[in-house]
């Protein structure tokens, strides 16, 4: 699965998901690769966690880079 929409600070980003069965198959790297056929013509972000070793694989072997990491604060009493 794919979806595309608006982010964070009004970015254009994506995110895919596979099924567990289909881990391993190559198919997040194809994923990740058509993201861009349905995106808008501006950059297009993927927000992976550090630790998601293989969505960081996924997102490395189509093409995309690391710009930035961030850390986000929220000041308490808004959760």
């Amino acid at each position: 699965m794919i979806v595309v929409g608006r982010g964070l600070a009004e970015r254009q980003e994506m995110g895919i998901e596979v099924h567990q069965q289909f881990r391993g198959t190559g198919l997040g790297v194809r994923l990740a690769r058509a993201a861009t056929r349905v995106a808008f013509d501006e950059p297009l972000f993927a927000q992976i966690s550090p630790g998601n070793v293989a969505s960081l694989r996924a997102f490395l072997a189509a093409g995309y880079r690391p710009v930035c990491a961030e850390v986000l604060f929220l000041r308490s009493g808004f959760l």
